[in-house]
């Protein structure tokens, strides 16, 4: 994304995430939860190969509504100056179907170890394959053709290791999957409205560039979910199996520890960008990119609440209470379009990210009162705490520097990213010894040596 913000500017960056947007909300009526839905009752570890080979033919017949959807009302669109978004959105669907078929059987199965590092190739060849497009002035096809590729990729590696078989399957695996995947398609459907509209809206509202401006200060936002989309991955075919066999203990104490990794990421990230947030999009992304320093402010606490409604509506999905996930995010859902409408029309993107958080913050409050119906739901208090402390004193390095030096230049800023990035680790480590043994162990089942005076 640096490259792009450089090499095309914030107008064709725009135009490339209204495709993306697009393609999830076109990707939903493809998959409408099917994929999570065999996910779940093959990850229950009855009737697999009946489950999985239910769910190809629903998604198979999905595919068939969704491609008649798009020839319908495409002349409707927001077709970009530059490639046509109708081919590219059509190739995307198509492509992705295999994918979802295959990831579907390998999540199902719990291998998350195979999901995790197709996404990483899928992300590697994606980057290769767009930068390539750019440098021969492809400009959005080249973005478009890059993001399909990378699909395919994942695809290729998803099917390598699929043990799953297609079996005749009866009227009760279909009735299963529909039970479910019902409520979760609704719930799935407001989280992508939560985290696509406001691109569709400010680009009716406002124009491309602006679009573009707003999603790259987004885009630093989702790095710092990195962990959490990660225990996400890792924990849903678990939670899901030690609910069938009523192991809730199990789910509660995953569920606390997962706050808690996540939390280890997003806290610092949050305070760091406020501190330096404004300077990295100038320095790294460019001149453009700066008036987006006011959104991206809004949106760092909002990548802390978001933490802990991802992680509560996946515990409720997999629960077997899709039913809830969806009453929360439908709130949600209805204040974030709202709010978007109105503020985006009077505050530009900053409209847009304050309508994210006041959404996120609903989701966040509602699915933690369902959640509490079914488990005990809680927070470490002492690793959190140790957490903050960490934070506190990276904050205090950072904000020296930013006080009393007049001006930060790139390669200064850098430096004192990683400074701080430093002291907050040692810190965290020396201070809470239940995180420092399990990272220790981490690294010393790799085969890496783990420093002695850590």
């Amino acid at each position: 994304m640096v490259y792009f913000a450089h090499a095309v500017g914030a107008s064709v960056l725009g135009i490339y995430f209204i495709f993306t947007a697009y393609f999830s909300i076109y990707e939903l009526i493809a998959n409408s939860g099917l994929g999570s839905s065999a996910v779940k009752k093959i990850s229950e570890g009855q009737d697999q190969d009946e489950f999985y080979s239910a769910s190809v033919l629903l998604q198979f017949i999905l595919l068939l509504v969704s491609i008649g959807v798009l020839f319908t009302i495409k002349n409707f669109q927001v077709v970009p100056e530059q490639g046509d978004l109708f081919l590219w959105l059509s190739i995307g669907l198509i492509v992705n179907f295999p994918f979802i078929i295959f990831w579907t059987g390998n999540y199902g199965l719990g291998k998350v170890g195979i999901i995790q590092f197709s996404k990483l190739l899928d992300y590697i060849s994606k980057t290769i394959i767009q930068i390539i497009a750019i440098f021969f002035g492809f400009q959005f096809a080249g973005l478009a053709g890059g993001f399909v590729f990378g699909i395919g990729v994942s695809t290729l590696i998803n099917f390598r290791y699929i043990e799953l078989h297609f079996r005749k399957f009866t009227v009760f695996h279909l009735k299963s999957l529909f039970n479910f995947f019902f409520w979760h398609f609704l719930t799935i459907s407001g989280i992508i409205v939560i985290t696509s509209t406001d691109v569709l809206i400010i680009g009716y509202f406002l124009s491309t560039a602006d679009v573009g401006i707003y999603r790259i200060a987004f885009q630093l936002v989702l790095l710092g979910l990195t962990v959490t989309y990660a225990m996400q991955s890792v924990l849903f075919p678990r939670f899901s199996r030690w609910s069938k066999e009523g192991n809730n203990g199990l789910i509660s104490t995953g569920l606390a520890r997962a706050y808690t990794y996540s939390l280890s990421l997003a806290i610092p990230y949050c305070v760091g960008g406020w501190l330096t947030g404004d300077l990295v999009l100038e320095y790294v992304f460019g001149t453009e990119f700066r008036s987006g320093a006011v959104a991206l402010f809004i949106l760092l606490p909002a990548l802390v609440v978001a933490i802990f409604s991802i992680l509560q509506v996946t515990t409720l999905n997999a629960l077997d209470r899709p039913k809830y996930s969806f009453y929360v995010t439908a709130v949600a859902v209805g204040v974030n379009v709202l709010l978007s409408v109105v503020f985006i029309r009077f505050f530009g993107i900053n409209g847009a990210a304050v309508a994210t958080l006041i959404a996120l913050i609903i989701l966040s409050i509602g699915s933690y009162l369902a959640l509490r119906k079914f488990i005990m739901v809680r927070a470490e208090r002492n690793p959190v705490f140790n957490i903050i402390t960490a934070t506190a004193l990276m904050a205090l390095f950072i904000a020296v520097f930013r006080i009393f030096l007049p001006t930060i230049n790139l390669p200064l800023l850098i430096c004192i990213i990683a400074g701080g990035a430093v002291i907050y680790v040692i810190t965290l480590l020396k201070t809470d010894r239940g995180i420092h043994d399990e990272i220790k162990g981490m690294i010393v089942t790799m085969g890496l040596k783990w420093p002695g005076w850590l």
